[in-house]
């Protein structure tokens, strides 16, 4: 391992941390890491997209070399709220070092992992390679997802600019860095349901039709439906209540309405339209008149095993000496949008802290995690 790699990773991510760049803000994150890519010899491209409410957003494209194969790094200079920073031992944008690990909103979700790009970019630059080599940021994967990445691939295709390959940089570790790498993702599903009654006296019930009892029933019927017992690479499907909500005051009065929100993650074994037609006929059944509002945020998607995960999962035995997991679990992130594209693998830090309090990362990981990517860059464009 190269012993000026930490230090150069190190610095890079401090100063990404001291940008604020809570979503949809840019806060000067990309004006950092543009200077850090020019510098290396990329053409940046600043890309924004997007009106009020969710945007605009900032967007960067970075790119160097000619032709095939055309790889990319993915990922995004935004950030979650810090949340109550008087829980924090630390300023969350300030970048603290102590007792070896990197402390700041970002440090693992992912302001380390674009250091460690441009760390391994710079050293393969440096050494020569035959294809092209490109970065594709966006400020939105934390938020809404309407004006980043989306916006990007479309301007990729519009340009003729679009990979052959793409390295997402998520935190996809699990315990230890280079424990696991994600091949794909379940897709995600929220539905918000609105069951309008009508409002009368509970002494009376007749003159009234209460929306609470058509709602639960609705509910019942829906999560009592096994979706399914998993796939080959994909955990079983679930759906889950998160919110019910009546806001009634009185003891003694059958309300107007009565709301719930639910979310599926679901498996390759379903798509989101089938789903949602699944939902709408179910509260049908029970309330004709309801609302119901259905937000699709992605399919579930499968790179197949082949010859890019095992180049990514000899580059991270290489460095940790670990044999990586494929897995598909976790949450969604901006691969489920790039996967339209080209091959999409996630590889990253260790996630235990990303979106908590004293988010942070071992410095040693981000020096390795360069060194990481810079062996995926000799497998994928060798000289």
């Amino acid at each position: 391992m190269t012993d000026t790699i930490a230090p150069d990773t190190l610095a890079l991510a401090h100063a990404l941390i001291r940008c604020a760049s809570v979503t949809p803000a840019d806060a000067g994150a990309q004006d950092v890491l543009a200077a850090a890519l020019a510098g290396l010899g990329f053409t940046v491209h600043r890309l924004r997209f997007g009106d009020a409410p969710d945007g605009p957003v900032d967007n960067l494209f970075a790119t160097i070399g000619s032709g095939h194969p055309h790889f990319a790094f993915a990922g995004h200079t935004d950030v979650v709220p810090v949340g109550d920073a008087t829980g924090w031992s630390v300023d969350p944008f300030a970048g603290h070092v102590a007792d070896g690990r990197l402390v700041g909103r970002g440090a693992n979700d992912m302001k380390g992992a674009i250091a460690a790009f441009v760390t391994a970019a710079g050293r393969h630059v440096a050494r020569g390679f035959t294809g092209r080599l490109s970065l594709v940021i966006t400020g939105d994967e934390e938020g809404p997802a309407t004006w980043g990445t989306v916006k990007m691939l479309d301007w990729l295709e519009d340009t003729g600019l679009v990979p052959d390959l793409c390295l997402v940089g998520e935190p996809t570790s699990a315990q230890r860095l280079g424990d696991m790498i994600k091949v794909g993702r379940r897709g995600s599903l929220n539905a918000w349901i609105t069951v309008n009654g009508a409002q009368g006296h509970v002494a009376y019930p007749h003159r009234a039709d209460n929306p609470v009892t058509r709602l639960v029933a609705i509910l019942a019927e829906l999560k009592s439906r096994g979706l399914d017992h998993g796939t080959d690479w994909f955990d079983a499907s679930n759906l889950e209540v998160t919110d019910i909500a009546v806001g009634n005051p009185a003891t003694n009065m059958i309300p107007a309405q009565a709301h719930a929100r639910l979310n599926i993650r679901f498996n390759d074994g379903h798509s989101g339209a089938a789903l949602e037609a699944w939902i709408r006929a179910t509260v049908a059944a029970h309330a004709p008149a309801a609302d119901v509002v259905v937000k699709i945020s992605g399919e579930a998607f499968l790179t197949e095993p082949g010859a890019f995960s095992a180049d990514i999962a000899a580059a991270v035995t290489a460095v940790t000496g670990l044999v990586p997991e494929l897995s598909t679990s976790g949450g969604t992130s901006d691969a489920r949008f790039i996967r339209r594209l080209c091959p999409v693998v996630e590889f990253g830090l260790p996630g235990a802290t990303m979106h908590k309090t004293d988010e942070s990362v071992a410095v040693a990981d981000l020096a390795a995690l360069a060194d990481i990517y810079a062996g995926v860059l000799e497998r994928v464009l060798p000289n």
